[in-house]
């Protein structure tokens, strides 16, 4: 799922494509894509747009008359954008926004139709919509504490929790809990004032690390190739490669159709978490340390 660092790189570049333009129509090709009947998505053809920005994982298009298209691009949505004169592709997508200077199609990847698209009138109906979980670049230090301590969850669930945090999903949460040293099972209630300031330096760092990235790869184009799994990350998607600080073989923790990744010596003081799956299978066997594994390979 595209996150913080994705989202604002698409919208930047959205920003800059789209500052002034009118949107002519837009085409729906998927019946599951809209979750919304009023106001009725004719309603925003000829408008100019007044604003692009990011509402924690969505991509809103501000436009006249307080009008918002709200897109949350789930697990395998994808951008991309054709300047006007451009072929389209053959492959049909869910949706084209047809722009005075070019078109904006949204794709998903897969049979599962998950991302979608709400049409809003006015600040309320907006604001309504958001999550309202804190802005990770923005807070302080004490700001992100009282976030991360107002529930008991392990901090991985903390951080991609959209009510406590906006932006942050399974993958940079895996790489800000290796940059902090701690593990993604530990329990915000007993984290230490250091460990909590450690996580969030850590948070600002890579989350400010990976936009930058993103901006530098997409340069004047519009971004492309967006994923979960990027070469240069430490231990997301990396499970059974070497950890880049002290080469320990990353491992996981798997669930339903995700997986935590994490370095057992650099987080877990050299422990193995117990990974469901395999836990119910080997049972007395699961090996509880590096040493262990190493020892049973």
């Amino acid at each position: 799922m595209p996150e913080l660092p994705d989202i604002t790189v698409y919208v930047e570049a959205l920003q800059r494509r789209l500052a002034g333009a009118r949107l002519e129509r837009v085409r729906l090709t998927s019946p599951f894509l809209l979750r919304t009947a009023e106001p009725p998505i004719g309603a925003v053809n000829g408008r100019a747009v007044t604003q692009v920005r990011r509402l924690g994982k969505r991509v809103v298009l501000g436009l006249e008359g307080e009008y918002w298209l709200v897109l949350h691009l789930m697990i395998a949505g994808r951008l991309h954008w054709f300047d006007q004169g451009r072929k389209l592709p053959a492959k049909r997508p869910l949706a084209l926004f047809e722009f005075d200077r070019g078109t904006l199609s949204l794709t998903e990847a897969g049979s599962k139709r998950r991302a979608s698209l709400h049409l809003l009138q006015g600040q309320d109906a907006l604001a309504r919509h958001h999550r309202a979980g804190l802005e990770p670049l923005q807070a302080t230090s004490a700001e992100f504490a009282v976030a991360l301590r107002s529930e008991n969850h392990t901090v991985k669930r903390a951080l991609t929790d959209p009510r406590l945090f906006s932006g942050i999903g399974n993958a940079y949460s895996d790489e800000i809990l290796h940059s902090a040293r701690l593990s993604p099972v530990a329990l915000t209630s007993r984290l230490s004032d250091a460990e909590l300031d450690r996580l969030h330096a850590a948070t600002r760092a890579t989350l400010e690390l990976w936009t930058e990235r993103l901006r530098r790869r997409a340069g004047t184009e519009f971004p492309e190739g967006v994923t979960a799994f990027r070469e240069g990350m430490a231990v997301h998607g990396r499970y059974g490669k070497a950890c880049p600080v002290c080469g320990t073989d990353v491992q996981r923790i798997r669930y339903a159709s995700n997986e935590t990744n994490y370095c057992p010596r650099c987080q877990t003081d050299g422990r193995i978490l117990a990974d469901r799956s395999l836990s119910r299978l080997l049972k007395d066997d699961w090996p509880r340390t590096i040493e262990e594994l190493e020892e049973e390979r």
